[in-house]
């Protein structure tokens, strides 16, 4: 039996919470809301993140991390990515000894331009390399917690960590597959945010399937470019992490980040869009981490810079759109 302390208690990190506690494992679920921490203790709902679905019984919410870390033996570490470093530094004080880290945020740190992974290093040391996973694709929580099959990916340099978390998480209805591309794996889940947020202004815009189409394509291509020029093999684009999660997220009416995306296209102002939300769309601060990573390394990232200048500096989403359409011709293979 693992004890596994999962902490974030938003709608992904109830939705995992859940499924390891509906398997018998003892869960942990760390929260710093108060109204989570009193729904889920009292009803067994997470009336903020996750209304109207019931949760298993064995879920033990906790709001102090020392608790949650204490005589624990892995952490699913499912916080927002600018939030990641700050909760691990806090949790390192609070670790006795060292415990595997598997990770369900998707992100890229503004400053550092780190991964998740890039940041355990970081903060616990790089002894922390074998005993770190990530588990990305595509997964909207409400779905999983409903039990629609559901089918991702979970990374690890670690072999034998991979296969035991492998067979933890795997479900009959929350399939699970190994890959050893941490990087690309994780990459994957973090930019497929900021192709959906285009995809989203697209639809906004009335474009039309064959643009969204296009904008999926395409934006697999430049996520492909990304990676491969960070060390990730290429076929884990094709994969669960990568095609599979672009699809889902640029497509599926349950993704913030498209959400977001048609509100902006629509004529509606970013900061208004993000003030009436109360969970997080990773894809608004990763496309400034994936445009500063794209400059950083000479990778061609056309539809990831365009969506910079819309969040950040305010171009209009149709004068993007013309300036995405008439760029230079070139080979559709050409890197």
């Amino acid at each position: 039996m693992v004890k596994i302390s999962v902490i974030g208690a938003g709608s992904w990190g109830t939705a995992l919470a859940n499924l390891l506690a509906e398997k018998g494992y003892d869960v942990l679920l760390w929260t710093r809301e108060e109204e989570v921490y009193n729904s889920i203790s009292i009803e067994n709902i997470n009336r903020l993140f996750l209304p109207e679905v019931s949760l298993c019984k064995r879920i033990v919410p906790v709001k102090s991390l020392d608790e949650a870390v204490c005589n624990r033996e892995a952490l699913l570490m499912v916080v927002p990515s600018h939030f990641f470093r700050e909760v691990l530094q806090k949790i390192k004080k609070c670790l006795l000894s060292p415990i595997p880290v598997i990770c369900a945020t998707k992100g890229i740190e503004n400053k550092s331009l780190m991964l998740m992974s890039q940041i355990v290093n970081d903060v616990f040391g790089f002894e922390y390399k074998d005993s770190f996973a990530c588990l990305s694709g595509p997964s909207f929580a409400k779905e999983v917690v409903e039990k629609n099959p559901t089918a991702v990916t979970l990374a690890s340099q670690n072999e034998e960590l991979a296969r035991k978390f492998q067979n933890i998480f795997n479900t009959s209805r929350f399939r699970v597959y190994e890959s050893n591309d941490i990087i690309g794996v994780q990459l994957a889940g973090a930019l497929k945010n900021v192709i959906a947020i285009a995809a989203g202004v697209s639809d906004g815009l009335n474009l039309g399937y064959n643009a969204r189409a296009a904008l999926i394509t395409r934006g697999l291509a430049e996520i492909s470019r990304l990676g491969i020029a960070l060390g990730a093999h290429p076929l884990t684009f094709a994969g669960l992490a990568g095609l599979g999660d672009l699809i889902l997220t640029c497509t599926g009416d349950l993704s913030r980040n498209r959400n977001i995306g048609i509100k902006i296209g629509q004529g509606n102002k970013l900061s208004d869009i993000i003030a009436s939300m109360n969970m997080v769309a990773e894809g608004v601060k990763t496309t400034k981490s994936a445009y500063d990573l794209g400059v950083k390394l000479s990778v061609e990232m056309p539809i990831t810079e365009q969506m910079y200048y819309v969040l950040y500096k305010d171009k209009k989403p149709t004068d993007a759109l013309d300036e995405l359409m008439n760029r230079r011709l070139k080979h559709e293979l050409a890197r």
